[in-house]
């Protein structure tokens, strides 16, 4: 190669002195020149790739940076839109809190009824916390369920859509009663409810405050369905719930008194 340039220098040189190349000079360039052009061409190739090469591998570092750093905002966002989100349902509560007007333990949901027959969930408060059976459960939404199960730190909590849940209502527009049973994971229905009675579409059902469970009041769900019973004296009403369970995280349990307690205290006030 060197060779090559130092003869084409040489008749580059002569050419000058005597105005134009001779046959064989003409000859040394016609077979230098290619040669001479493929070699250029071969280096210059040589030195993109090289230059490429270590670009790209810059480039590829900075994406895996990039790449670490929209990975770890992802994570903070996710945290912080979590965080605002317990803020919410946890200010939500402490707002029913204080309209309940009664002592309340709040409590997390960590469990679903392990054998799979009931619809229930288990709590992470239980008789150190003073907790006891058939205590109600509410979140912000309204009812939520009943204690039926209790340990020293866990309980159990019939939600108001298993089939064994019954909870005494009133469709608070009319005033007419009936019973709010469980029927399935999203949907209650509501029995006894004579044919004369008024129930509409729409109507907001309440808990009637009988049955010594439930407070008077707390919002059980809304009508979503009326039909004319065929072969009975009642409507078959169904009932959207007012708590959304797929999202239950938080809830409330309204800390009153047995059955017996109330029944002591009662006689005790008379006497």
């Amino acid at each position: 190669m060197a060779f090559i340039c130092f003869a084409l220098f040489l008749l580059s040189s002569n050419a000058s002195q005597r105005g134009g190349w001779n046959q064989a000079e003409q000859l040394v360039v016609e077979g230098a020149t290619p040669v001479q052009n493929f070699f250029k061409q071969t280096v210059r190739m040589l030195i993109d790739l090289w230059d490429d090469y270590f670009y790209l591998v810059d480039v590829r570092q900075e994406n895996r940076r990039l790449k670490l750093e929209l990975d770890s905002l992802k994570r903070e966002n996710g945290l912080y839109r979590e965080m605002v989100a317990t803020q919410k349902r946890l200010t939500d509560l402490l707002k029913f809190k204080s309209a309940v007007g009664q002592p309340v333990v709040a409590a997390q949901v960590v469990g679903l009824d392990p054998t799979g027959w009931f619809q229930s969930v288990v709590i992470d408060k239980g008789t150190t916390s003073g907790i006891k059976r058939n205590m109600p459960v509410v979140n912000s939404s309204g009812v939520v369920g009943r204690i039926v199960s209790v340990s020293p730190n866990y309980a159990k909590v019939l939600l108001i859509v298993d089939q064994n849940s019954a909870v005494d209502c009133l469709v608070q527009r009319s005033r007419d009663r009936g019973m709010v049973r469980g029927r399935s994971a999203r949907i209650c229905q509501l029995d006894y409810m004579v044919k004369s009675g008024d129930a509409k579409e729409g109507d907001v059902v309440i808990t009637s405050g009988l049955g010594q469970v439930f407070p008077k009041g707390l919002p059980i769900g809304t009508i979503s369905n009326v039909k004319e019973g065929e072969g009975t004296l009642f409507k078959e009403i169904k009932v959207t719930p007012a708590v959304d369970f797929s999202k239950l995280e938080e809830v409330l349990v309204m800390l009153q008194a047995s059955s017996e307690e109330q029944e002591n205290l009662s006689a005790h006030s008379m006497n």
